[in-house]
């Protein structure tokens, strides 16, 4: 499964990362800059009075893969 992280510089110079886990997979460069961009202007993301986006800083896609060594029985 791919994640798409989001990292954001908040108000208070802290690194802060947002992650999508049903974001499309093949968005352009362009594209994940505007929306972060448009998610920092909107200053939704408030939390004890620091803004948690307020600058845009990286986005990469992150790709979990799942290896099972014990699985639980079919009841």
């Amino acid at each position: 499964m791919k994640t798409l992280d989001l990292s954001f510089k908040t108000s208070t110079n802290k690194v802060h990362h947002l992650k999508l886990h049903y974001a499309n997979d093949n968005l352009s460069k362009d594209v994940v800059s505007k929306a972060m961009a448009d998610l920092a202007a909107t200053k939704l993301f408030v939390k004890d009075g620091e803004n948690l986006v307020a600058e845009p800083l990286a986005a990469k896609y992150v790709e979990t893969i799942e290896t099972p060594i014990v699985t639980a029985p079919k009841a």
